[in-house]
């Protein structure tokens, strides 16, 4: 291997462990506000959020393709269902979409 791809994998591994090691060094032993809690709590959430929902417009040219497996997708997770009921549920309702309406 040359040594120019072992110091990228190295540099690499440091710059992603130190956003990692800072909040853990800096806030040890602090309350964090019960607001920045909240908001630090939901990031997971609208980072998910963000990242799918540009893919379900996006997904085939027909806009409804995408809205319908999304609308399945939540209805079936309002239920209460486990993740691998939701995408197996989102993933029958738009087979049999397909079939009906070919695209």
């Amino acid at each position: 291997m040359n040594s120019t791809v072992i110091g990228m994998i190295i540099g690499m591994a440091v710059v992603t462990y130190i956003p990692r090691l800072l909040p853990f060094v800096l806030f040890k032993g602090k309350e964090m506000p019960f607001f920045l809690q909240g908001v630090l709590k939901n990031i997971p959430y609208a980072t998910l959020g963000a990242l799918i929902f540009p893919g379900v417009l996006l997904i085939q040219d027909d806009i409804t393709y995408g809205l319908l497996g999304a609308a399945a997708a939540i209805l079936i997770a309002y239920f209460g269902a486990n993740v691998i009921v939701v995408v197996l549920g989102a993933i029958a309702v738009l087979s049999v979409y397909s079939i009906f309406i070919p695209l």
